[in-house]
């Protein structure tokens, strides 16, 4: 079954056909990094890590670059109080590039924890100030910049679909209801640059032909994915949160520089709630990291699980009882995959029932469904490897590379452990082998290597995911 996504700007589910043959071109929208991500942000990381290996899965080679806001994303979609990096700067006392180098430290720990693929390019907005500064230059030649006291400004006026994204309703849109429109001419207007107030010395600003400032926060998207994937590319992703403006003021701007909306397809994962179903936010306060599930003693890998359980366009309800739950699914997992035996070839039918939930929209609860089903049949142990091994390609759980903690292991089994070893001193390998099967038959199995004999306890217990 082809690759079939959904495309927020056209809102329907449609094939999926790169721009240029075998070659995809996706750009992710990446964290601002004025304070640690909560998981509400890293479950969109996750849909987008398997959006890219469904892309790799069907054979494509993904060009896939994520932006670190590290300058000009300024507290309010107004365009108004302080830029988030110089806020918290002034609230723990370090400068405003350490805050950064600090941040983004902090988020590529925790994208390599989720076992997230590595972007090809990471872009840092402070990096590219000179590509910013030459794309507002289009826009003003172009006509859609205007003057301020505090900055340049984009009219929207001119543009006949802004917002389409979103489906604005401009002639509902009033002052205070979501934004504030203080010198701007239309309420949807926003700034491509921000002049440094006079008498105040900003850690983060540079000279421009318009004066010395800051960029706005949606120029650098815009500018930056022009420059890594150029004006029209595949795929560009990112939370729920940012249709309404960020991503219609990206469309916007490249539309008025270079007459296409960015990416042909434009894709969305919805939020991660709590109790009353409130999104995670960071300015409410309310936020879990990442850090802390690890606390608690949780497997950040169990947290990837759990994004899988729900499709990346419905929102995920979080409580700890559901993510204990997933931590129990994927240890079984772990557990019987690692005593199954290597050799065996994938099975096609299973493959394509899996590869055609993938490629419906990213369909990874019915995907799960049908691992757990391969799992529970009475194909051969070898074939069961194969296969998962298959799966998790795409699922990246890392059941290759995981190995179990093994302790208190019986003092039969040591004695079994121990005849093992002489017989296999001894050359008797017949004797050695019916003694692996003895370990197996009781739950552990044994691997062969330089070192030695490695023991590894394979018995399974229950799981909400796995058992009904």
């Amino acid at each position: 079954m082809p690759l079939a996504l959904y495309d927020t700007w056209s809102r329907t589910v449609r094939p999926f056909t790169p721009i240029h043959a075998g070659q995809v071109g996706m750009y992710c929208c990446g964290p601002t990094v004025y304070d640690h991500a909560h998981i509400g942000n890293l479950r969109t990381y996750v849909f987008e890590d398997i959006l890219r290996r469904a892309l790799m899965r069907n054979g494509y080679d993904v060009q896939h670059v994520v932006n670190i806001t590290d300058v000009g994303h300024l507290t309010s979609d107004a365009d108004e109080g302080e830029d988030k990096m110089e806020k918290s700067s002034r609230r723990t006392g370090q400068s405003a590039w350490a805050i950064a180098r600090r941040y983004t430290e902090a988020f590529v720990a925790d994208w390599r924890a989720l076992r997230l693929l590595e972007p090809t390019v990471w872009c840092r907005a402070t990096e590219h100030i000179a590509e910013q500064i030459a794309f507002i230059g289009e826009l003003e030649r172009a006509g859609y910049v205007y003057r301020t006291s505090d900055g340049l400004y984009f009219d929207t006026s001119k543009q006949d679909d802004y917002g389409y994204l979103a489906r604005l309703d401009h002639a509902g849109l009033q002052p205070g209801k979501r934004v504030a429109i203080g010198s701007k001419k239309n309420v949807t207007d926003f700034a491509l640059w921000k002049f440094s107030p006079v008498g105040v010395t900003r850690q983060m600003e540079w000279d421009s032909p318009w004066g010395r400032g800051f960029p706005g926060w949606h120029i650098e998207c815009s500018a930056m994915s022009a420059k890594h994937l150029g004006i029209w590319f595949d795929i560009h992703c990112g939370g729920e949160d940012h249709i309404a403006v960020h991503h219609s003021n990206e469309i916007a701007q490249t539309q008025a520089a270079h007459g296409t909306r960015l990416a042909n397809f434009w894709m969305h994962g919805h939020f991660l709630t709590l109790d009353a179903d409130t999104k995670m936010s960071k300015s409410s306060g309310d936020f879990i990291r990442l850090q802390t599930l690890q606390t608690r003693k949780i497997d950040p890998v169990a947290y990837r699980y759990l994004c899988l359980t729900a499709h990346y366009r419905t929102k995920l309800h979080f409580s700890w009882a559901s993510l204990d739950a997933a931590q129990t699914a994927l240890n079984r997992l772990r557990h019987l995959y690692s005593g199954w035996p290597y050799g065996g070839l994938v099975d096609p039918g299973f493959a394509a029932r899996f590869d055609a939930e993938v490629n419906e929209d990213l369909n990874l609860p019915r995907a799960v469904a049908v691992l757990w089903e391969l799992v529970k049949s009475d194909l051969p142990p070898a074939t069961l490897r194969a296969t998962v091994d298959s799966f998790d390609t795409l699922l990246g759980l890392g059941l290759r590379d995981w190995r179990p903690i093994v302790s208190d292991i019986p003092e039969n089994i040591r004695v079994l452990l121990s005849e093992r070893e002489q017989a296999r001193a001894e050359r008797d390998w017949a004797k050695a082998d019916s003694i692996r099967e003895t370990l197996n038959a009781q739950g552990w199995r044994v691997e062969d290597s330089k070192e030695g004999q490695r023991l590894i306890g394979i018995t399974p217990g229950p799981t909400e995911f796995g058992d009904e």
